[in-house]
């Protein structure tokens, strides 16, 4: 259909003048549905999200204008941009209403225009959005690589590319180097004349900032934090919350409780926000996300403090020049390794992070072996730490031991199908207990209860989970990585005497499973040693820790 000229103009000015509604109308007052053009058909869509996009019953009909407007007009821009918008769309109501929509469906209209699609980039950032409600970190970085390769990037997603290479063994260390190179080169450099000056002026107290995007209700961030801001001396350190967050909530108020002062910069452009941390005369800022979470990489990158140091959100190298040091341990990164990361590494003596613990009653449990007669697996970290190759070896020990099971829930709100199917494919599905995530903290811990041994996950090991599984006195057996973010299961063991629990490969993680199972003497001294130990560990001396923290970054000030 060709549109009458002035009914072309009046849309568009209804549309420029946001009169998203009045456009809606129009569209369906004046043209024929058969007859709409997949132009008109994105408009109509587009308008009716932006007149109302949390509506379920809204997003339906948007994506049926979409879905319309591609199979109308697959191969030209228009169809493209129709397929954007359907799979942004279809992320919206699937956030609402799962059952209603069909990912792999999607995925499929993706396929067909594939080849169209190679510089698209809203089209990969929506394949993206498909993917990470499906776990599917193979997929994520394949888009994300497209993106890269077309130059038209942003840091948030160079970052992203770095830290969901974690996730997988497709590079070793020095690959996270040399891309750090790459990323340090491409973040946005700001001219030191529109920047507030640097100096090293010394007050008598060491000022220090922490950066986070997280500090809120229920995030893993908070029960590491906790330790050092409840154990500092005020004559010694003055400290700052540096907030980069949208929500703040009752936790974020007692955690600026801690502090001699806070700020927020969620709303601050990045020159100005370098400014306003500058402005502050920091020592040292320590940064708590690295690439994860909403981070403001490139205030590091434009240095914001005389010193800066990564800690806790990201374990890995930065490569970005600006980054002085990281926090780690002598069981994370050796000594012949130190090459492979660009910071100076700050080793602290027996752990790089301390649980500050929890406030309930801790009680010895039984192990559910006992009562169950059989064995019972768990796993209850981010789904995206479960990868096909997890899978593949944790299916294996299922099959080795007759009638176990394997409880697994994500720490985030996830779609568990395509682990399902792969459980399937690998012929354990009945074997796996999928939960849901629950926000009630009571019955998230007390599920451990039902856990005779933790399995942890890799390269990307758990820590929270790990922490929190020994807390309740459930062995976590992890195995032996190349890496500070593959090694962090080996950490937390080794510093409860659990070397036991340190598989070597693979195969000794699956022969070490079934040697539990095989052993059920060996496994109730194991929890029972796990848990009259826990809490005088290096997992969960916050005092010991904080003194080593704060030790550290005194000798970081006078050098």
């Amino acid at each position: 259909m060709v549109l009458d000229q002035n009914l072309k103009i009046q849309l568009q000015k209804l549309f420029e003048d946001k009169k998203y509604s009045q456009v809606v109308s129009l569209i369906l007052e004046k043209t024929e549905e058969e007859e709409r053009s997949a132009g008109i058909l994105n408009l109509l869509g587009v308008s009716r999200l932006l007149g109302n996009k949390k509506e379920p019953e809204i997003l339906r009909l948007a994506i049926k204008d979409f879905k319309t407007a591609f199979f109308k007009e697959k191969k030209t821009s228009n169809g493209l941009i129709a397929l954007g918008n359907l799979i942004s769309t279809s992320c919206l109501l699937y956030d609402f209403k799962n059952d209603e929509i069909k990912l792999e469906e999607i995925i499929s209209f993706f396929k067909e225009s594939e080849s169209l699609c190679e510089n698209l980039r809203e089209i990969h950032l929506g394949m993206i959005k498909i993917y990470r409600r499906l776990s599917d970190v193979k997929n994520i970085l394949f888009h994300l690589d497209k993106i890269i390769k077309s130059k038209n990037f942003t840091a948030k997603e160079l970052c992203a590319y770095a830290y969901r290479q974690c996730f997988s063994t497709n590079w070793q260390q020095i690959d996270f180097l040399k891309y750090g190179e790459f990323l340090d080169y491409n973040l946005t450099k700001y001219p030191e004349n529109k920047l507030y000056k640097l100096t090293n002026f010394k007050t008598g107290k060491i000022r220090l900032g922490f950066l986070s995007a997280d500090i809120r209700a229920g995030h893993s961030i908070t029960y590491f934090l906790k330790t050092v801001l409840q154990n500092y001396n005020k004559e010694e350190f003055e400290i700052y919350l540096i907030l980069n967050q949208k929500k703040e909530d009752q936790t974020t108020e007692y955690f600026k409780s801690l502090v001699d002062n806070s700020i927020n910069i969620i709303n601050d452009e990045n020159i100005k926000a370098i400014n306003i941390v500058r402005k502050l005369d920091l020592d040292i800022l320590i940064d708590l996300m690295g690439f994860t979470s909403s981070n403001r990489i490139e205030l590091l990158r434009n240095r914001v403090s005389p010193k800066q140091i990564l800690w806790l959100g990201y374990c890995n190298t930065t490569g970005i020049k600006n980054v002085d040091y990281i926090m780690s341990d002598p069981n994370l990164i050796f000594k012949n390794e130190k090459s492979l990361y660009s910071e100076k590494i700050i080793y602290l003596p027996n752990i790089w992070n301390c649980h500050s613990g929890f406030d309930i009653k801790r009680e010895q449990n039984k192990t559910p072996f006992i009562s169950n007669n059989f064995i019972t697996f768990g796993s209850f970290n981010n789904l995206d730490k479960v990868s096909d190759e997890v899978i593949g070896v944790w299916s294996k020990i299922l099959k080795r031991i007759k009638n176990s099971k394997l409880i697994l829930k994500s720490s985030l709100k996830k779609n568990y199908e395509r682990h399902s199917k792969l459980f399937m494919q690998n012929g354990v599905r009945d074997s796996v207990i999928f939960n849901e995530r629950d926000e009630d903290f009571n019955n998230h811990i007390n599920l451990y209860k039902q856990v005779d041994v933790a399995l942890d996950t890799f390269p990307y090991n758990g820590v929270t989970t790990s922490f929190e599984a020994i807390w309740m006195g459930v062995p976590v057996l992890t195995m032996k990585g190349y890496n500070f973010n593959s090694r962090c299961g080996e950490s937390i063991n080794k510093n409860i005497k659990m070397e036991y629990m340190i598989a070597d490969d693979k195969q000794d993680y699956i022969d070490k499973a079934v040697e539990l199972y095989e052993n059920p003497e060996n496994l109730i001294k194991i929890r029972e040693k796990i848990f009259h130990n826990a809490v005088s560990s290096s997992l969960f001396n916050t005092n010991n820790f904080s003194d080593n923290f704060f030790k550290s970054l005194k000798q970081i000030y006078d050098a």
